[in-house]
């Protein structure tokens, strides 16, 4: 058994932060990644509203989060949560795949994952011309007509970017108008590859071994009809990933842990960052500014813990006074 003063879990923008003042506080952080590193800034192709961060992709900001955390002392394990017991406070057991560790404080950074269409054919043709991730599959639907489904600023920025690769790129969309960011909107109407379907919904995925059409069905009139296609690229949302504590932190209804606004659940000694609290704003940069506060409030409960225990206490970076 492993003793840590903290485990942060997931290792996007929120958990790097997390990890980079935790380290900086010199409780020597260990950030377990989860199966995809970085999260879902990871499969990003370009970051334009991280201030600072300029003409770069989602790995790259990834990489120097990474070496900031690790410079001052943060390790990161490669491997996955199976288990978290919270049940009898703190220390909390963490088991990974090759680790049992147990630590003082416990700061939850898993994110949120891409939300499904549910539609008939979706997982049978996922990885044979349905995908989530334009940025790691739009290579290979180079000459090829495809669709993106959803109107948000992920599916307006990637079926931007699938217009390197694609002849032709159909924005599919439930409504009539767009909920992207107006910058990205004006690129997309002034991109003569980007076609707008709208009022639309997809009813089934269909092909023989890949993709080769989809059915829509119009919202307005209800009238359904075979669209051909050679890819689907599905961008309508995220689902936190809160598969580890379920009946364990209060959670929403949507399933996005609950905080307050130091960032503390309702398990004294676990807090929680970025989209897995976040059902609103979704942003890298928010996810950082999460992260931080998480972590300056896990070094402050820890410092307050140990001088009650007659240890010397960590010199805190959270005002005193700040309203419980």
């Amino acid at each position: 058994m492993q003793h840590e003063k903290v485990i942060i879990i997931g290792s996007g923008p929120a958990g790097l932060t997390a990890a980079l003042y935790t380290a900086r506080a010199n409780l020597s952080p260990v950030v377990i990644a989860g199966p995809q590193f970085g999260g879902q800034v990871s499969l990003t192709h370009e970051i334009e509203n991280y201030p600072g961060f300029v003409g770069g992709s989602g790995p790259d900001l990834i990489e120097v989060m990474k070496k900031q955390a690790e410079q001052f002392g943060a390790r990161i394990d490669m491997d996955i949560v199976l288990e978290v017991d919270l049940e009898h406070g703190s220390p909390f057991r963490v088991k990974t795949g090759n680790t049992e560790y147990m630590a003082e404080a416990l700061i939850v950074t898993s994110g949120a994952s891409p939300r499904l269409l549910e539609v008939p054919g979706e997982q049978e043709f996922t990885g044979r011309g349905v995908s989530y991730c334009g940025t790691c599959d739009g290579f290979f639907f180079r000459g090829k007509k495809i669709v993106v489904v959803g109107g948000g600023d992920s599916a307006i920025k990637e079926g931007m970017f699938l217009t390197k690769f694609a002849t032709s790129v159909d924005i599919i969309h439930r409504r009539d108008t767009l909920r992207a960011e107006k910058a990205q909107q004006d690129r997309a109407f002034n991109n003569p590859k980007i076609n707008f379907i709208w009022n639309t919904a997809v009813e089934t995925i269909e092909g023989d071994g890949k993709v080769k059409q989809i059915k829509l069905r119009d919202l307005k009139t209800g009238e359904t009809r075979d669209y051909p296609t050679e890819g689907v690229f599905i961008f309508i949302g995220h689902e936190p990933n809160n598969s580890l504590f379920k009946g364990k932190l209060d959670m929403d209804t949507h399933g996005f842990v609950i905080t307050d606004k130091l960032m503390r659940t309702n398990v004294e000694g676990v807090f929680a960052a970025g989209e897995i609290q976040d059902p609103m704003w979704k942003q890298v940069a928010t996810s950082v500014g999460q992260g931080c506060a998480a972590a300056l409030s896990a070094e402050q409960w820890l410092s307050e813990r140990e001088s009650i225990s007659g240890r010397k206490p960590i010199p805190s970076a959270v005002p005193a006074d700040v309203e419980k």
